[in-house]
């Protein structure tokens, strides 16, 4: 269930530049609905005559229902321990992105790598210790080829393979709530969960919204925010992909969050962090863990044969100075 709460995102800083605290009783009619799914912050500003704030709640709950993998009722949770279940249109919908993105980036992005995430500690469910032999029998059920959908129903080669939506489910959420407001008639709104944004429209000063990408320093609390670069939005949509929040040491050695489904060990390359802006927020976050998994040069070359879609990677080179490379306008 969605709760009433927020939490500042780790990954991406908005700058909505009337500030937060706006009130929503002011003249210009902004309104400010904040709270949490998939255990994750959510901040939703748009102009309007009313406040929507609790049909927003019921949307996103529905959404809770259908994608989250911590929710024993949702359908997400159900596929994953083989209940017969008829999946929905929001299911599908994210289900054929990913297939998308798996097959363009060769496998590097792979929503079945469900178990190989959990078991390095970063997934929905405790796996066992990490050994080469625990790895090499997981790997044997991880690949997108071994699901498809028939119809509205998952079908899967092997009962053990389950799906892992974290990398596209906020993002697809995003654009959700983004068409929600439009069938209202409101062009003027930001929504982000999680880090992932979408805007169109003015902000409360009457000026493009903004957010800051953040310069990709390892700090798990979240509290170094140092500024990279401030991009602007318009009816578009950015995410970002990082590895210097989400990681753990062990043994003097850093293991991050992105796991590479070909060798079922943690992504090891320079890129810090992918940024990535497009007109769905889906496809920006699908594409922005893909190219963590792909690695610097892979990810360029990648990106370049992509229609409608900016990139900001930044990365170290040899003597640990960070660097940049884009296709970003602005």
């Amino acid at each position: 269930m969605l709760q009433r709460i927020f939490k500042p995102s780790a990954v991406v800083c908005l700058l909505i530049l009337a500030g937060i605290c706006f009130s929503c009783k002011q003249a210009n009619s902004y309104f400010l609905t904040q709270g949490e799914i998939f255990h994750t912050s959510t901040h939703i500003k748009y102009k309007y005559h009313k406040d929507l704030g609790n049909e927003l709640f019921a949307w996103l709950d529905r959404f809770d229902l259908s994608l989250n993998p911590f929710n024993s009722k949702s359908l997400l949770y159900k596929v994953n321990h083989n209940e017969a279940v008829e999946v929905d249109d929001w299911f599908i919908t994210v289900f054929n992105k990913a297939q998308e993105v798996a097959e363009l980036s060769g496998g590097a992005y792979d929503i079945t790598s469900a178990p190989l995430v959990n078991l390095w500690g970063f997934g929905f469910e405790k796996g066992p210790e990490v050994t080469p032999k625990v790895i090499d029998s997981l790997r044997q059920f991880v690949g997108y080829q071994k699901v498809r959908l028939e119809g509205r129903k998952v079908v899967k080669t092997d009962e053990r393979l389950q799906l892992d939506f974290a990398s596209i489910a906020k993002g697809y959420a995003v654009d959700v709530i983004a068409g929600m407001l439009e069938s209202y008639g409101i062009n003027d709104y930001l929504v982000e969960i999680g880090g992932e944004v979408r805007c169109k429209g003015r902000n409360p000063e009457g000026k493009s919204w903004q957010i800051e990408i953040l310069k990709p320093v390892d700090d798990r609390s979240g509290e170094i925010l140092e500024k990279q670069q401030i991009i602007t939005l318009d009816n578009a949509a950015m995410a970002t992909s990082g590895n210097y929040r989400n990681y753990y040491i062990k043994d003097g050695k850093k293991y991050a969050h992105t796991i590479d489904p070909h060798t079922g060990y943690p992504a090891e390359t320079n890129l810090l962090s992918a940024s990535v802006r497009c007109p769905d927020c889906m496809t920006a976050d699908a594409w922005a863990t893909a190219f963590m998994s792909l690695g610097l040069e892979k990810a360029c070359a990648v990106a370049e044969q992509l229609p409608d879609l900016e990139y900001l990677f930044i990365y170290t080179d040899e003597e640990g100075s960070l660097l940049e490379r884009k296709s970003f306008t602005n």
